[in-house]
């Protein structure tokens, strides 16, 4: 394979490139059809039960993703002005086709009940025209204050903020609709604020900024890593060449991506940033090679066979093990991630089949002008700063690895720290809008996040008897004694509304009638009284069998929320209803929760697998198990230190930090074949002598991998400034752990390495 590879390059250099060339435009003409989804519950196979439940309770009680719009002043949005805005902005977001005009809730839009003069019932719109006084502003805050069903939900007590919920067809449409909204008030406001919240707002808004942010960082990466590569081989026209093979990289993935049909999400669109520095490392060591030859010979063809000859081996290993690591994210059970692990894999070995031929190809084809100067001075003397690298891991291997023992188990015991938490609010950095919106809504009123709890009956009609409805209130009850809950709306809210409008009392001392025929009346009167059967059914289905509680969050953590599951759970199994009843979630907060969980199980469950696999494939490669297990040390460490300093700093481990073990575990390896195969060949030829193979290896072989730990390093400094904080996450740890995996390699692997007994080094090194 490696003479194939080799002897094609070098003897039809044209014919390569123009099948490679003809190979990308057919790829990339396939990016045109590319279609995004930055939908979360998509992290989730469609039969997911906790998808089919979520869609069930919105089929059966009529309910939509919601987009919520704020309206903050510091002293009271109920004055005329204001709600006449209000109520032109529900006139225009009732318009648009991707809103479900009919279930608005707005004061415009809503009922309201209230007692007749004769002592009967009227349900009536809250607010049928603006008010034209302060007082009548006034008296429409008094009404949602004594409504349970508007109460939190339409207004704060004090009046100083109030809501829109806009149901939305798809929660794609969150983006236009809150568009327009904006430039509506852009030409009509007063010194009243406006926010935007709720997830579909910010699952939406993330994926148009997604491909922003990616259409940003990803030519700055490449454009700096272009910069290292001219600084380490001095030759532009020469290093041009392994930025064309990451640029081919990340168009044949995409291409093949989109081409496949499928979809680019949140993980997939990653992946131009992580290939760029990725596709160019094996570029990166053999040019290297090709250089430190071309430097004693003066020609090019010997040394690309040369270098060809030395690199092949652990070139090909280190493009497996990479594979393995990014291949391993197929095990999770989230297809965006099953996606990227296996589309990055193909991009990685896209790579390096790439390298193989077009690096080789290219170079052939240079002028022997282009060639002269070629990698400037020789940088690798023994007094390098890598050579003192070297020698300091033999003089002090002692200190080195106690160090390295007593960072394991503090990493160890940060890694029991750890809490799994995510938001995809939290996807933005504080001083986004939508994080600012976020944070002033859920101040002023009981949450933007909903949950959904579905209390299911055998029995039809089983709701309206007086036991079950009061097991209703009961559960409701408990919900809101909770710390992060701030309001349930239930249909006990109605019935309790009803009978204190009739009986002329104080909402507080209303209470669940204790028959059946008084709750049915009550139900049945609020919809003779002109209230619509419609607004029922979203709490109560018309069979009686089913109901559900709305349960409003103001904060949306996925720990937070998993919290008032269990609680809730908890309290159903100690207090059993009166009726078999089956209780079930939904809500898009409540499906972030179970799709975080399954991605913690599922990337454990990669990282383990695929430890057991790169292990068992250094010992092939090495011919031994003692130096399998050596080459694993550094990722080891590297892995155990993130994760330990993520523990022991409190962060959350979202979605962005759950990936990044498998990609380290690609990557770290990667260091650990080269040194250590490069250490052996020199083992050998200089019979045995531990510090002279170790001042070898210390030359040209450690320069590359130097070169390799700057570029993937730098490659992703431009997410650091990122406005999205997935970006910013996967930049900053990625950035420390490449820069740990090469101290640890550099490091650890000398002071290991000459412990071992030599005869186990030498073992196998020339199969190897």
């Amino acid at each position: 394979m490696k003479k194939l590879l080799v002897e094609l390059a070098l003897n039809r250099p044209k014919a390569v490139i123009a099948v490679i060339l003809l190979l990308t435009v057919g790829l990339g003409l396939q990016l045109i059809r590319v279609n995004v989804d930055t939908d979360p519950e998509n992290m989730l196979p469609e039969g997911e039960h906790v998808r089919v439940v979520h869609h069930e309770i919105k089929d059966t009680f009529g309910l939509n993703d919601f987009l919520v719009i704020g309206i903050e002043h510091d002293e009271s949005v109920f004055t005329p002005e204001i709600l006449a805005r209000v109520q032109k902005i529900t006139e225009l977001v009732k318009q648009h086709e991707g809103v479900i005009a009919y279930d608005v809730m707005a004061p415009s839009e809503v009922d309201d009940v209230s007692r007749m003069d004769d002592g009967g019932l009227r349900v009536q719109t809250l607010m049928e025209e603006p008010p034209q006084s302060r007082d009548e502003a006034e008296y429409i805050l008094s009404r949602i204050k004594e409504n349970p069903v508007l109460r939190g939900k339409l207004a704060s007590d004090d009046g100083k903020a109030l809501s829109i919920f806009v149901p939305l067809k798809s929660k794609d449409e969150a983006k236009a609709v809150t568009d327009e909204v904006r430039a509506l008030v852009a030409e009509d406001h007063g010194d009243e604020r406006y926010h935007y919240a709720g997830l579909p707002v910010a699952e939406d808004s993330f994926g148009i900024e997604m491909f922003v942010q990616m259409g940003i960082a990803a030519p700055i990466a490449f454009f700096a890593i272009f910069l290292l590569m001219v600084f380490f081989f001095r030759k532009p026209k020469i290093v041009a060449a392994p930025m064309v093979v990451a640029m081919l990289s990340v168009t044949w993935t995409m291409g093949l991506l989109v081409g496949a049909g499928f979809t680019v999400h949140i993980m997939s669109s990653m992946i131009p940033v992580f290939l760029i520095p990725i596709a160019v490392l094996d570029a990166i060591h053999l040019l290297s090679e090709i250089e430190g030859h071309f430097k004693k010979t003066g020609d090019i063809r010997e040394s690309v066979r040369a270098a060809m000859d030395e690199l092949y081996t652990p070139m090909l290993f280190t493009t497996v093990t990479t594979i393995v690591g990014f291949g391993s994210l197929v095990l999770t059970p989230i297809p965006p991630v099953q996606v990227f692990g296996g589309f990055v894999a193909f991009g990685v070995f896209t790579a390096w089949i790439l390298t193989m031929l077009f690096i080789p190809s290219y170079v052939i084809l240079l002028s022997p002008e282009s060639l002269r100067g070629f990698g400037g001075e020789q940088k690798d003397s023994p007094t390098s700063a890598l050579h003192r690298f070297g020698k300091l891991a033999l003089a002090r291997r002692a200190p080195i690895l106690t160090l390295a023992a007593v960072t394991m188990v503090i990493a160890g015991i940060g890694i029991t720290k750890i809490n799994v938490n995510d938001n995809p609010v939290y996807w933005f950095k504080p001083s986004h809008p939508l994080r600012v919106a976020d944070r002033v809504m859920n101040e002023h009123l009981p949450g933007t996040y909903l949950a959904y709890l579905r209390l299911a009956s055998e029995e039809e009609s089983a709701f309206v008897e007086a036991d079950a409805m009061k097991y209703v209130e009961q559960l409701q009850t408990h919900l809101m004694s909770l710390d992060n809950v701030g309001a349930v709306t239930t249909i006990t809210d109605v019935v309790k509304k009803v009978q204190a409008e009739l009986l002329g009392i104080e909402l507080s001392k209303s209470e669940v009638p204790d028959d059946r025929q008084s709750i049915a009346q009550y139900l049945l009167l609020y919809e003779m009284s002109g209230g619509d059967p419609e607004d029922l059914y979203k709490l109560i289905t018309p069979e009686q069998d089913e109901v559900v509680l709305w349960v409003q969050m103001p904060e949306g953590e996925n720990r937070k929320v998993q919290a008032v599951v269990e609680s809730a759970n908890e309290w159903m199994e100690k207090n059993p209803g009166p009726h078999a009843m089956k209780a079930e979630w939904g809500g898009l907060s409540y499906i972030n929760v179970v799709w975080q969980e399954k991605m913690v199980a599922g990337m454990g469950k990669a990282l383990g697998s695929s430890f057991v696999v790169v292990l068992i494939m250094m010992s092939l490669l090495f011919r031994s198990f003692p130096l399998g297990l050596i080459s694993m040390v550094p990722l080891t460490i590297t892995i155990a230190s993130t994760y330990g300093y993520i523990g022991w700093s409190g962060r959350d481990y979202d979605m962005p930090i759950a990936v990044l073990s498998s990609l380290a575990l690609g990557l770290s390896v990667d260091f650990s074949i080269h040194f250590i195969q490069r250490f052996r060949e020199a083992h050998r030829d200089y019979g045995g002598d531990v510090n002279a193979a170790m001042d070898a290896v210390f030359g040209l072989p450690s320069v590359a991998l130097a070169r390799n730990v700057v570029v993937i390093a730098l490659g992703f400094v431009p997410m650091f400034f990122s406005n999205l904080m997935p970006y910013v996450t996967v930049g900053a740890f990625f950035f420390a752990i490449m820069i740990l995996s090469g101290l640890s390699t550099f490091v650890l692997l000398p002071a290991l390495l000459s412990l071992l007994p030599q005869s186990w080094v030498s073992r196998g090194a020339q199969a190897a």
